[in-house]
């Protein structure tokens, strides 16, 4: 499975972004994707996650009621968006996928696939 994250860029603080994250696989809609985050000098940190049909989702508790994470299966994308901004929200934004039943969704051993990676910077 290949992942392609886009949609990172340089935002003030309080504004908006969306990600995406594209898949190559038409099985995209069985698997369970989330979106994970690493700031400089820190580790990699859960983000939000979406089950396959999307009727469950999970959040990093920084970011509830700020972040929404969906998805379109017929595209085969994943998408957070990104509201209410913070300085502290700035890092390299990756998504990822689980192919496995049961296990954590909160960290990243928990998934099998990565994107490359988009880098969302909020000035204060």
């Amino acid at each position: 499975v290949q992942l392609q994250a886009s949609g990172g860029g340089l935002v003030q603080a309080g504004g908006s972004l969306t990600l995406s994250c594209a898949a190559s696989e038409r099985t995209f809609s069985s698997y369970g994707m989330g979106w994970f985050r690493q700031a400089p000098g820190k580790e990699r940190e859960f983000v939000a996650a979406i089950r396959w049909s999307g009727y469950r989702t999970y959040y990093k508790d920084s970011v509830k009621g700020r972040f929404t994470i969906s998805r379109d299966n017929a595209k085969n994308t994943v998408y957070l968006q990104m509201n209410s901004l913070k300085p502290e929200d700035t890092a390299v934004y990756y998504c990822a996928a689980r192919t496995v039943i049961g296990g954590t969704w909160y960290t990243d051993g928990g998934y099998d696939y990565w994107g490359q990676g988009t880098q969302v910077t909020v000035s204060s």
